[in-house]
């Protein structure tokens, strides 16, 4: 949670959703200690929510039996915002979200009046947010747990899956989250390096909690950290390619200002590229969701991924590169 107040309005939240709970669960969830329970119960009541205490092993809290929520106001901009933010949640590669996504909406639109919801609804059947579609994940609660890291700043444990080394044991504390380019990356400090780090969610399983605290630098901004760790990163694999269109064309594409970022100059019938990368598969995929030609120049191996990405699209209509050329 990002602050006290979100935290006593999220206990609020899981009590309306499941009734009773003790503190230790509620701690658990939140990622605090019971004492701070104590004191977001205390706050609650000051604001005139009911709770009832049962003390005892099977004791906990919960509100007082019809105690209900006044209904939550919003404007036809704040609600585009929310339906635009549900959309794009389905597109962050959230293998276990779908539910939650969908229970949130349902949630808004129980207390929303009737012009609002008709508006949230109509969002929801109309528009359609694409991004890029992300590597397959091997932990699906890996950006839960990194998330509450990070807002609670709690060291983790994880195992780290390095194409060049294999899987490597790792404690990091996680200072932010980033989504680019189709994937999720998480910034912090490496213990085993002594120093930042950038790390692919895709390649993380076996993430926990540890008890270790840290404290997050002044200003800190994980995207800032990880646009200049793609500048300075040695990818094993150099690619050399010709965009057939403009620059800022290229960069109003979502998420291209990082491979523009890379060394490039106007060239007759486009934009050179040369950059790297450390899978071509992934490259290829990338570069099929563009809405303009390019030409790759080299490496052969991207071209050959690039002929198996095609057809594998084209096999859904029964034809393959070869029958189409």
């Amino acid at each position: 949670m990002a602050n006290p107040t979100t935290r006593v309005l999220a206990v609020l939240e899981l009590l309306q959703t499941h009734g009773q709970m003790g503190s230790a669960e509620l701690a658990e969830r939140l990622g605090v200690d019971r004492r701070t329970i104590r004191r977001y119960m205390t706050l609650l009541e000051d604001m005139g929510v009911p709770i009832l205490t049962e003390q005892g092993r099977y004791g906990g809290y919960r509100l007082v039996a019809g105690f209900k929520l006044p209904p939550m106001m919003f404007t036809d901009e704040e609600t585009l915002a929310i339906s635009l933010g549900l959309l794009a949640a389905h597109q962050l590669g959230l293998t276990e979200a779908a539910p939650a996504i969908a229970s949130a909406q349902a949630k808004l639109e129980r207390v929303m009046p009737a012009n609002l919801k008709s508006r949230m609804r109509g969002v929801s059947d109309t528009t359609r947010v694409i991004l890029p579609r992300g590597a397959p994940s091997l932990d699906n609660r890996a950006l839960e747990t990194l998330t509450k890291a990070t807002e609670t700043m709690r060291t983790v444990g994880l195992i780290y899956h390095s194409p060049q080394q294999g899987p490597i044991a790792r404690r990091i504390d996680p200072y932010g989250l980033v989504f680019q380019l189709g994937r999720w990356y998480v910034a912090g400090l490496c213990h085993l390096r002594g120093a930042m780090r950038s790390f692919r969610l895709d390649r993380i399983s076996d993430v926990h909690l540890q008890c270790d605290t840290f404290m997050r630098p002044a200003n800190f901004d994980a995207a800032d950290f990880l646009s200049e760790s793609f500048s300075s990163w040695s990818q094993p694999y150099e690619v050399s390619l010709i965009l057939h269109t403009d620059l800022n064309t290229a960069n109003a594409v979502f998420g291209f200002q990082a491979l523009c970022a890379s060394p490039h100059e106007q060239v007759e019938g486009g934009l050179l590229i040369n950059t790297q990368t450390d899978s071509f598969e992934w490259l290829a995929s990338w570069l099929a969701q563009l809405p303009f030609r390019f030409t790759v120049l080299k490496p052969t191996a991207l071209k050959d991924a690039l002929r198996e990405r095609a057809n594998d699209l084209l096999a859904s209509c029964g034809n393959s590169v070869s029958d189409a050329s």
